[in-house]
């Protein structure tokens, strides 16, 4: 279906609540069927009210297109393989593990899976996509200045861009061959010693059929090119906007990697019993990488029956975590496993032969033809096994490897089963919505206006009945899933005695379950839901203003374990000073903190120098590093591996590495430890870089990026900053919802709406989010239109 655009700017005024006029555009819109009224809030959220469902989600297309363009291209491009038609041969193998992994079900089927009217849903959408880049197309000139500078131009969306899985959280399969290589090298004892599995003890043995001498190649190099952010070069820019030699230089410097682990979210419900108004709660913060524009974009939907806000990734329509007129719904990820690496025997006269069951088994073949800039196009033939993709063929050993990706089944788009969500009264219904989200697993929490909350764990889950899941198994028909445990058998509650229900990526899973074998082995680290309940289950009425403390919480629950243990250890130069300045110290890493930039730096190097000592020399670059609880596991009851006096070794570790610390923060900070604050420049801060910042001069970047600004904690307190000094990951959106009064929700959502460094709403949310502050997130027609900055009314085409 073509859109034409017939754009006419009347400069009318809209009376509002209050004294401001507002200007209105109005657009004709071929598809349309009846007209739209957009109205945008001074934060930059639309309120799109439709007069039925086809419009709404056009609509939905049309304003996330009008803002995230540049972001949706290179979306569309990751989804559907075409990422070297404008990058050239080095992303080839992105293209091709792309259409290696792409969905190839039946669409009908797949679409109808997020919802019953999942069909006119997501072609809906995809037409408001296409009409907008129909109408911004015809005034090239006007593209965001990230096509300009790749001298490219957007191109259309069909269904199949919006149900990829390739920026979803999957699964484990690169942990899985790193555990194995591991444990091929250190044996499975070992390895369990130094990973932090729970609450059940793995197997880790692998099967002797399989050559551990082998899983050193690089198996899963076509997964991992089609998982990983698109990388900008100066070459790809055009001449007049690369960086010089000096730029180049200077944006080189290394930095640090987050630990994967301590990368998460935060969610809780809490009855009305325990606030102070009587009105249960909703709060949520999902953590993911800090970047512009956001992961997240804000939406507000209305049309006869929708009335639903929040946010959700922008690419895809509806709202993932949010709230409607019945109750509000949050997420955190709930660890589930549903990739495993198979291993293959070949036929050595057919290496198209893998053997399973006894028999030799054809693969299939698709061949595929993909653009490559500068070159001539490339044809690829992509080989599968019944259990999946395969990833690597060892011509030389007659071996294969393939992914088997539970994420492949229908419904494995990642958040689009919120559709269903979005629509649910009761928690009955919200439930089993949730029956249909296949990705990520996910921890779904519940508030609604009677005052009931409730929580399901979500997400498709393999069941293995005789293997882990935690490292590669032999193809040949001896490891294979029992099946999905259905999605409602996983953990849940539903208005428990406490009166409040967290989750923070660590294991929540009840010691009394029963499905076991559909439960993962890694989760994050205690700290931050420690935390949070320990902060709602205080037996204080609460309010607003604390749920609002409470995600921006920098209390360090490690400092508090750790800093008593430096009591009976003695310094003497800058470390004692440092010492003393730990003294009454409340555990918080606030920004302004000289005792956090300590402590921190104190804890980096624990960390650093118990990787150094508890990884055996042969481990070293395949362990990645020791989480910290099983570190502080070690700390606070001190064995044998200290040393023949185990709290005289564990004292001289932490001796040394407090001496150590300060050292670092000497050298960063200078020697007034009165300059020692946490949060700043060279300390920890958010630099949020675009993804053409390394690659443009420097006029350019500044246009593109935001910051520096200080920042507190870490990636151990609820308020969540990654555990690098640089910000990569943490709560760029928050929401807050009250459930006796929609339009007191509040959120939070850095470093803006828009993805167009020319649009107002670009950075306007930067420094109020480094700021940890909220804005109202109004609901109520009257309340949107006292803080509108402008109404947009899309309307049809009249035909001829």
């Amino acid at each position: 279906m073509k859109h034409l655009f017939k754009l006419v700017v009347v400069v009318v005024f809209l009376s509002c609540n209050n004294s401001n006029t507002i200007p209105e555009n109005e657009l004709q819109a071929d598809g349309l069927k009846e007209p739209v009224e957009i109205v945008r809030d001074k934060w930059g959220i639309n309120h799109i009210y439709a007069k039925n469902q086809y419009d709404l989600f056009y609509a939905q297309g049309y304003t996330a297109a009008a803002d995230r363009l540049f972001q949706f291209e290179i979306w569309r491009r990751q989804a559907t393989g075409t990422v070297a038609e404008i990058l050239g041969e080095e992303e080839l193998n992105r293209d091709i593990g792309t259409r290696l992994f792409k969905f190839r079900g039946d669409m009908t089927t797949e679409m109808n899976h997020y919802h019953d009217d999942g069909v006119e849903i997501i072609t809906a959408y995809t037409d408001g996509v296409n009409a907008y880049i129909d109408a911004i197309l015809k005034t090239p000139e006007k593209l965001p200045i990230e096509f300009k500078l790749l001298d490219i131009q957007p191109q259309k969306w069909t269904p199949e861009v919006v149900i990829s899985r390739h920026q979803g959280l999957l699964g484990n399969i690169l942990q899985e061959l790193q555990i194995g290589r591991a444990v091929a090298e250190l044996g499975p004892e070992t390895v369990k010693e130094l990973y932090w599995f729970h609450p059940k003890e793995p197997d880790l043995t692998i099967d002797p059929g399989i050559n551990t001498d082998l899983l050193s190649d690089d198996i899963l190099a076509l997964y991992k090119a089609y998982r990983k952010p698109v990388e900008f070069k100066k070459e790809h820019i055009i001449p007049a906007y690369q960086n010089t030699k000096e730029e180049e230089t200077i944006l080189s410097l290394c930095e640090e990697k987050n630990d994967s682990l301590s990368i998460g979210s935060n969610n809780w419900v809490i009855k009305g019993s325990l606030m102070a108004d009587g009105n249960s709660y909703m709060a949520n913060d999902p953590h993911r990488t800090i970047a512009t524009p956001s992961l997240r974009y804000m939406s507000h939907l209305v049309a006869p029956g929708w009335n639903v806000i929040g946010g959700g990734e922008p690419e895809i329509p509806g709202i993932s975590i949010g709230h409607n007129e019945y109750g509000s719904w949050g997420l955190t990820v709930f660890r589930t496993d549903g990739e495993d690496l198979y291993v293959y025997e070949l036929n050595p006269d057919n290496p198209n032969q893998y053997k399973h069951k006894g028999d030799w088994v054809d693969m299939t073949q698709i061949s595929e033809t993909i653009k490559v800039k500068g070159q001539e196009d490339h044809t690829v033939q992509l080989s599968y096994t019944l259990h999946g993709p395969v990833t690597h063929i060892d011509a030389k050993n007659n071996v294969a490897y393939a992914v088997r990706c539970a994420w492949l089944e229908p419904g494995g788009s990642p958040y689009l089963a919120s559709l269903r969500m979005d629509q649910a009264k009761t928690w009955e219904e919200f439930r089993e919505a949730c029956n249909y989200s296949h990705i990520p697993g996910e921890n779904m929490i519940w508030a609604d206006k009677e005052g009931n909350i409730g929580w399901q764990a979500v997400g498709i889950a393999p069941v293995r009945k005789n293997f882990s899941g935690l490292v590669p198994v032999p193809g040949d028909g001896r490891y294979e899933w029992d099946g999905y445990l259905p999605i409602i058998e996983k953990p849940n509650a539903y208005n428990p005695t406490e009166g409040f229900l967290a989750t923070a990526n660590q294991n929540v899973t009840p010691e009394d379950y029963a499905h076991w074998d559909a439960i993962g082995f890694s989760w994050s680290d205690p700290y931050r839901g420690d935390r949070v309940n320990e902060v709602l289950g205080a037996d204080k009425k609460m309010t607003m203003e604390d749920m609002k403390a409470l995600q921006t919480d920098y209390l360090s629950i490690p400092a508090r374990i750790l800093v008593p243990m430096l009591e009976h250890i003695v310094f003497d130069g800058k470390a004692a000073e440092a010492k003393k300045r730990l003294a009454d110290w409340d555990y918080k890493l606030e920004a302004s903190s000289i005792p956090a930039a300590i402590y921190v730096a104190w804890e980096n190097q624990i960390k650093k120098m118990a990787n150094e000592r508890f990884i055996p020399a042969e481990g070293k670059g395949l362990v990645p590093g020791i989480q910290l609880a099983r570190i502080m596991e070690w700390l606070k009851a001190p064995d044998e591996r200290f040393g023949a006096n185990p709290i005289l070794g564990r004292n001289e570790l932490l001796s040394n590495a407090f001496s150590k610390g300060v050292a670092d923060l000497e050298k960063a900070l200078g020697s007034d430890i009165d300059l020692w604050q946490y949060g700043q420049e060279k300390n920890k801060h958010t630099y949020i870089q675009h993804a053409l910042s390394e690659a443009v001069n420097d006029s350019t970047r500044a246009k593109l990026d935001h910051g520096p600004l200080p920042r507190g904690g870490n990636a151990y307190t609820p308020g969540s900053t990654g555990s690098n000094l640089k910000q990569s990951s943490g709560a760029s959106f928050r929401i807050i919802v009250n459930t006796g009064n929609w339009d007191a929700a509040v959120g939070s959502n850095g470093p803006g709406q828009s993805g167009d460094p020319d649009s107002p709403f670009y950075d306007n949310l930067f420094e109020p989010w480094a700021n940890d502050e909220y804005f109202p997130v109004y609901y109520s027609r009257n309340k949107i239109d006292s803080v509108a900055t402008s109404l947009t009314k899309l309307i049809p085409v009249k035909k001829q």
